[in-house]
């Protein structure tokens, strides 16, 4: 029998993050960049101009290689990701990720419909006109990439999420319609996180965290070993205790994501995949 092979790179081509300039998305950059992958950084606003460019700087350091560079366009706009996919110059999109995700939490009695409006246009219509854009560009043998980041929040039903927790599970139905429609161009998947250690989730508040804390303590990968909480979280674990586990980290997610960009995830379609630890067992 033949030695194992090594993972397949992904020289040559080129990927599309959105909401790259910091946490997920900036984690995920950094793993396809390490596998040879050429970028274009998304970004929506100045706001986070500086902070994407830092990321671009900081990989391109590493990889000079590399294509890599920085578009602005608002994704939650109806022009913004057509504006995003012309900024690749008609070259094959091999990989898009779309990572841009807005939140919110409000009680039943307090949603509003600009509230409402705000994050459905970032988190779903966002991502469909995108791909909608992407289509033209999309390669012709099976070997595009598609990911889409939802969360738990579209399975669990956590109180203060009727919007938040829908935009999340319509963009997950939509993975699934999409897996299909693009069957002999790329696969579709989505993946969902749970508390990530990301400037989003420590911005929510104590209440909403609180909530969150039995079903940390009852997913497998958040519970702290012995050696852990001596080590890289000796300083932590009472922190993580209080809360039920530790969060997850960017990169941990990123590592699940560049897995279903691999050629070997091409099997592998119209799936959620488990990227919380353990939070959410699917059938």
């Amino acid at each position: 029998m033949s030695s194992t092979p090594r993972l397949q790179s992904l020289t040559g081509k080129l990927a599309i993050i959105t909401g790259a300039s910091r946490g997920i998305g900036a984690a995920i950059a950094q793993n396809l960049a390490s596998k040879g992958c050429d970028l274009i950084l998304n970004h929506s606003s100045a706001y986070s101009a500086g902070d994407c460019q830092s990321v671009c700087s900081d990989l391109l350091t590493v990889y000079p290689q590399l294509s890599i560079r920085v578009v602005c366009a608002d994704v939650g706009t109806v022009t913004g990701p057509r504006e995003l996919i012309a900024a690749a110059g008609g070259k094959q999109i091999d990989i898009l990720i779309n990572n841009a995700g807005t939140s919110g939490n409000q009680y039943l009695a307090q949603v509003t419909p600009e509230e409402f409006e705000r994050q459905y246009n970032v988190n779903v219509r966002g991502p469909l006109l995108l791909v909608q854009a992407a289509l033209p560009f999309l390669p012709h043998d099976r070997s595009g990439r598609i990911v889409n980041t939802s969360s738990v929040s579209s399975s669990m039903g956590l109180k203060a999420q009727s919007v938040y927790g829908g935009t999340k599970a319509a963009l997950e139905a939509m993975t699934r319609t999409w897996a299909r429609e693009l069957a002999e161009r790329a696969t579709v998947n989505a993946i969902n996180p749970g508390p990530v250690e990301t400037r989003m989730y420590l911005g929510t508040s104590d209440e909403f965290q609180m909530q969150i804390k039995p079903l940390l303590e009852m997913t497998p990968l958040a519970q702290l070993s012995e050696a852990e909480k001596k080590g890289p979280y000796k300083d932590r674990a009472e922190f993580f205790e209080k809360h039920g586990g530790r969060w997850g980290k960017p990169e941990e997610v990123a590592g699940i994501v560049g897995m279903l960009c691999s050629a070997e995830a091409g099997y592998c379609t119209g799936q959620v995949i488990c990227a919380n630890g353990g939070m959410v067992m699917m059938r």
